[in-house]
């Protein structure tokens, strides 16, 4: 049966643009003039694609095309788009408005703020950045975010907000699980700019390219392999892997929670598609039908 939800016009926005190419959505920061700082609208919007290209995800609807026959989502590419920077972090404006509001009202900006790192961290498709110039503070927090990183070898990246007399704590928990506690809490701690190597060296990032071009064959390989596998088991790794983070149960549990979850996989749609593709020597039906 098909998801009621179809591939409809995204919402209109200012400050991010969003491109669907068949099953894959690229989305870019759109404020070049700022050099991508973060303002309310910026974060806005953001989470608000988020949500709309999350909705929109094959993990989610379990179905490949819509009613009209359009793909949904497999993958969402975030990227800089024509800013010469990724993310510059918070805009100064915004930081400058923290500092005369009470607690509850920067308590409600880093809800905000939480709200688009955590719709990116768990967006159901597989993600995939392109970072050139500078990311940092929340810039980093996106980076952290997202499943596959690819950045131009001039990056520099920064958990900048400790030279503010602040911490990053909003983005902690996803930079955290990134690069681990000894790396995460150095980071905070020094505030300062690292490179390319280093952040390859630590996991932040994945690759490293010297230039547009390079980044551009880099991103379309990986599309090709994230696409030759099952969509929902992309969005089910995701809910595997965090039933390993949380996990606060004895071994047996969990071994009982993991054939659970592969007794769940197998018996489903798409685990009958992939067994019965190989018994039959064919592609399953999400593989591309031009590979």
């Amino acid at each position: 049966m098909t998801s009621d939800i179809s591939m409809d016009e995204p919402p209109t926005t200012e400050l991010t643009t969003l491109v669907i190419e068949g099953s894959v959505a690229r989305l870019d920061l759109s404020r070049p003039d700022k050099y991508n700082a973060m303002n309310v609208q910026l974060i806005n919007e953001l989470s608000q694609l988020f949500s709309w290209t999350a909705e929109r995800a094959v993990g989610v609807t379990g179905e490949l095309r819509d009613s009209t026959g359009k793909e949904f989502l497999r993958i969402l590419v975030l990227g800089g788009g024509a800013s010469k920077h990724f993310c510059a972090g918070a805009d100064i404006n915004m930081m400058r408005d923290a500092g005369a509001k009470s607690v509850d009202e920067n308590r409600e900006d880093s809800a905000r703020l939480d709200r688009l790192f955590n719709g990116l961290w768990s967006h159901p498709c597989f993600t995939i950045g392109l970072v050139s110039g500078v990311a940092l503070g929340g810039g980093a927090g996106l980076i952290a975010c997202i499943d596959h990183v690819i950045a131009h070898s001039g990056v520099k990246i920064a958990l900048s907000e400790g030279k503010l007399g602040i911490l990053p704590a909003v983005i902690g928990p996803y930079v955290y699980r990134r690069v681990g506690s000894a790396n995460f809490r150095r980071l905070a701690m020094q505030a300062s700019r690292f490179g390319a190597e280093e952040a390859l060296r630590i996991g932040m990032i994945e690759a490293i390219a010297d230039s547009p071009d390079e980044m551009e064959i880099l991103v379309s390989a990986i599309i090709a392999e994230v696409l030759t596998t099952a969509p929902q088991a992309v969005t089910s790794a995701k809910e595997l892997t965090l039933g390993f983070d949380r996990w606060s149960e004895d071994d047996e549990e969990l071994r009982q929670w993991t054939l659970y979850f592969t007794s769940r996989m197998r018996g489903g749609d798409e685990g009958q598609e992939g067994l019965s593709s190989f018994l039959e020597s064919r592609k399953p039906n999400w593989h591309p039908d031009d590979d």
